[in-house]
């Protein structure tokens, strides 16, 4: 059937016309049907609820769920000091939907001191931003006749062989800032023993029950406990003292500040080779939750600063932090400087 030019040239308009009108009802393009996100995002927590990770990763997650416009809900993936979780988020599919509450442990000290570790590189993700620094100290139950930091080295000094230490596991703050301090001490035969857990949740039990004598690590997990009279912060690594905790001393202040090379922080990453409008969304996103009051408080909280960080200074400063951990690991011998 022969159609006249007129008549298709009709036919191309309304076609045009009918186009236009059904986009602008939002009824047609595929795009907007499937912009990102349009369905639940998940936040996996590489350590065990209860810990600092996890407090800091709910608390973004339920930032983030307003912003996002959908829920970003929090899975505890925990096992070999973050590991299992961190590699569960490399391996994932690049779309935005599996996200890392990224830890100091799992992403800068593992792989800068455990060669063995071949399930990711610490580059190994896409970089949104940091989140947070965790004021970093060490603890002991409220009733411990150690009353001051002093009197904790005093004891390692003399008896640290009768000593056991709490741990979210080995190669984590919680085992690198002890090991620090037993080195700046020259302890020897006195070295305490290291009893590692899953999370500094269950770190903070053992102390509370009574299995180890003390405990280092990020003060999220820790401050709500001092705050309730059963724990006690002897010392923290920060520069200057903190505003929540002025009667604390700083490690400098007593000599040791050497141990403010150790720190606590939150990032977010997500899986390599994540498209770019992606990205660009998660970080709006992240820029968005840093003015969300109920954040920020919930930042607070647990004792953290927020820092947020540009995709590009959050790699620099995860590079900077593997550096720091691989050169503290050989000053530690953990690991071989020739490697």
């Amino acid at each position: 059937m022969h159609i006249s030019r007129e008549r298709r040239s009709a036919f191309d308009a309304g076609l045009t016309a009918l186009v236009t009108l059904v986009a602008s009802l939002g009824l047609a393009p595929a795009q907007a049907q499937t912009a990102y996100p349009n369905r639940t995002i998940t936040l996996v927590a590489p350590y065990s609820a209860g810990g600092d990770a996890d407090a800091a990763a709910r608390n973004f997650a339920a930032a983030a769920s307003k912003v996002l416009g959908q829920s970003v809900v929090v899975m505890n993936r925990t096992g070999a000091s973050g590991v299992i979780g961190s590699a569960l988020v490399s391996d994932a599919a690049p779309d935005g939907y599996t996200l890392l509450l990224a830890r100091t442990g799992s992403q800068a000290i593992m792989p800068a001191v455990e060669p063995a570790l071949t399930k990711y590189k610490w580059d190994d993700y896409a970089f949104i931003s940091t989140l947070e620094i965790n004021p970093y100290g060490c603890v002991v139950n409220a009733k411990s006749p150690y009353g001051t930091f002093q009197d904790l080295v005093k004891a390692l000094q003399t008896s640290g062989r009768t000593m056991n230490y709490g741990t979210a596991g080995v190669m984590t703050t919680n085992d690198l800032g002890p090991r620090e301090l037993f080195k700046l001490l020259k302890l020897t035969d006195q070295t305490p023993t290291q009893i590692p857990y899953k999370g500094t949740g269950e770190a903070s039990s053992s102390l509370l029950a009574g299995f180890t004598q003390f405990a280092c690590g990020s003060l999220g997990s820790f401050l709500s406990l001092a705050k309730a009279g059963q724990l006690r912060i002897l010392v923290t690594t920060t520069p200057d003292r903190l505003a929540s905790l002025p009667e604390v001393p700083t490690a400098r202040e007593l000599g040791y500040a050497e141990m403010e090379a150790v720190v606590g922080w939150s990032a977010l990453f997500a899986p390599p080779n994540l498209p770019a409008d992606v990205r660009d969304k998660l970080v709006a996103a992240v820029k968005a939750v840093s003015q969300d009051p109920a954040w920020i408080a919930g930042t607070a909280t647990t004792g953290s600063i927020p820092s947020i960080r540009s995709p590009e200074e959050t790699k620099r400063f995860v590079g900077e932090q593997v550096k720091l951990y691989r050169s503290l690991g050989e000053s530690l011998h953990i690991i071989d400087s020739k490697m």
